[in-house]
């Protein structure tokens, strides 16, 4: 796109001031307290219902089930994203926030009557209806009503709601699902109702202090894009989650890649007839930086997947940590996240430049995973790995605001929602797929890694001891890794038990345990190579991005001046 539409033309700052001018910092962080209370909202389910889910599956007799509650989120929460943007676009920003938290609440409600797992997927499939508006829209407005330059202290702000939630997000979950009840209804239930007086007071003050004038545009809805990215998008994810129990190459899993690809290819061609109606128009991606910038956005959102599921699964089954701790632990890549955002955001603010901070997050996160890499083994210590994760943490500062920003600032004010909506689909499409082949590419080397470290290790002196210890002999809690010894013809020294249930390495005898530490940890080295790939292609295409200068008026102002302008060149 065009520097025009990124920097107002002459004359325009003179009829903004005949506007009114713009929000003051005051009415900004009014309204700003309500878009995060409706972005915790989103953020604290996402941990809380990750660190309960097991307890859940539990209670309702359905652990194999577990997968499709997660799924079913993901997948309408995503579709939904690029429909809130189209919609506020047209009709506001105001309504569709409204109902996209009303949605959530009474989908968390819901979930928390689930008798079965089958219920409580279905409940929340729709809570996730409502979760796709809150993140994107809360954006978007933001976008409305702060020029790009001052955009990305703001978004930090954001941001570090979204970090304070991923630590406490774990101790409520754990602390809630851990309670037998509470008030007579069983603890995990809370993990759903805790978010309903939270939308609540959310739901009243967006009600009350976001009133932001809007220009009703009278357009065709894009219903037949909507349906066809879910006909593309839904099997992709389909496949994302399941593929490693389904099998990659299974007959599942080769129907979902052809329906998604042909649900694409059809949405492309819908999208391109529907023009400036189109749900994501295809003239966006004429702008090199939209263009690029999606492109980042789904490396990104793939390499933060990678440390983010990685580090605390490192936690849990090499540390022995319990899920609520591990989240503690994960609290330097939090606080370097949200530093780094602050600082940031404060220095876009100053100086108007934005490019060299996605340049220095993705080199900075490639190097943590190096780090991780080389550094990292089963027995490292806890300060020299937490070190590494808040090199990450301090990377992902650097990349996640900016690709908002750069995105924003790329396109013309009417665009401001399907452009934030875009870029947040771009970023969890990212998230799925890194999530499907990373968790594919550790659990498909972790059996041979712990086989060949139990290979070894049964030579060495300090494991002989172990296994003719009367004390570990007779201890029921070693008694998998001695049958496994006695009975290698059945699957011994494959590790392949590690792929079920893990929780039996913390009660094992230190001697015997040390090899599947060993070979999760030489299994987490190669994801965590493929990670740093990722990130660098990341790194190309943010360097190989042009920086457009960012504009000092926000996006209702600039609405605003664009129509004055237009009202005098049509006036005789």
């Amino acid at each position: 796109m065009s520097s025009t539409a990124a920097s107002p033309p002459p004359g325009e700052t003179a009829a903004l001031s005949s506007l009114g001018g713009r929000l003051t910092h005051r009415q900004i962080l009014t309204i700003l307290s309500g878009l995060m209370l409706g972005m915790f909202l989103a953020a604290l389910d996402q941990t809380v219902v990750s660190t309960s889910i097991r307890t859940i599956a539990d209670d309702l007799h359905g652990l194999s089930s577990q997968a499709w509650v997660t799924t079913a989120y993901l997948i309408t929460s995503t579709i939904a994203t690029p429909l809130y943007g189209k919609l506020s676009d047209l009709y506001g920003r105001k309504p569709f926030f409204l109902a996209a938290i009303t949605i959530f609440v009474i989908g968390s409600a819901a979930c928390s009557f689930s008798t079965s797992m089958t219920e409580l997927a279905g409940f929340r499939a729709f809570q996730g209806v409502g979760a796709g508006g809150l993140m994107s829209l809360a954006l978007a407005i933001i976008g409305d009503i702060v020029p790009p330059r001052e955009r990305a202290r703001y978004q930090g702000y954001m941001l570090a709601m979204f970090g304070t939630s991923s630590v406490i997000g774990p101790l409520v979950g754990g602390s809630l699902a851990g309670q037998s009840s509470i008030l007579s209804i069983t603890g995990w239930r809370w993990v759903f109702l805790v978010n309903v007086p939270i939308g609540t007071v959310a739901l009243f003050v967006v009600a009350k202090v976001l009133n932001l004038p809007h220009t009703r545009r009278e357009a065709r809805i894009d219903w037949w894009g909507a349906i066809t990215i879910a006909i593309g998008v839904v099997p992709l994810l389909l496949v994302a989650e399941r593929g490693q129990s389904w099998g990659w190459n299974s007959t599942k899993s080769l129907v979902c890649y052809g329906i998604g690809v042909v649900g694409l290819i059809v949405w492309v061609f819908v999208e391109r007839a529907m023009g400036d109606n189109a749900l994501i128009p295809m003239r966006l991606f004429h702008s090199p930086v939209f263009s690029k910038t999606s492109v980042l956005s789904v490396l990104v959102g793939m390499g933060m997947f990678c440390g983010v599921l990685l580090i605390p699964l490192y936690l849990q089954i090499v540390k022995g940590v319990n899920p609520t701790r591990s989240g503690l632990l994960m609290l330097p890549l939090m606080v370097g996240m949200i530093a780094s955002t602050l600082v940031v955001g404060r220095i876009i603010a100053k100086t108007g430049h934005y490019k060299i901070f996605p340049v220095i997050g993705t080199a900075l996160i490639t190097a943590a995973m190096l780090l991780f890499h080389y550094r990292v083994e089963w027995n490292t210590a806890l300060p020299e790995t937490m070190a590494y994760m808040a090199l990450f943490g301090i990377g992902l500062g650097g990349c996640l605001q900016i690709l908002t920003l750069a995105v924003q600032n790329a396109v013309e004010p009417k665009d401001m929602g399907v452009a934030t909506a875009s870029a947040t689909f771009f970023r969890q499409m990212g998230a799925t797929a890194g999530t499907a082949i990373f968790l594919s590419v550790l659990f498909s080397n972790v059996g041979d890694k712990i086989g060949s470290a139990f290979r070894s290790a049964i030579p060495t002196a300090n494991f002989q001891a172990a296994v003719h210890d009367p004390a570990v002999l007779s201890n029921p809690a070693n008694a998998p890794v001695i049958d496994m010894l006695k009975h290698p013809s059945a699957g011994g020294g494959s590790g392949t038990g590690v792929l079920n249930d893990s929780s039996f390495i913390q009660h094992l005898d230190p001697r015997l345990a040390e090899p599947f530490k060993v070979g999760f940890t030489g299994a987490m080295h190669v994801v965590f190579v493929l990670g740093a790939i990722v990130i660098a292609l990341g790194f190309l295409a943010a360097l190989w991005t042009k920086e457009i200068p960012l504009r000092k008026v926000s996006g209702l102002e600039a609405a605003r001046a664009a129509e004055s302008m237009h009202r005098r060149r049509s006036s005789p």
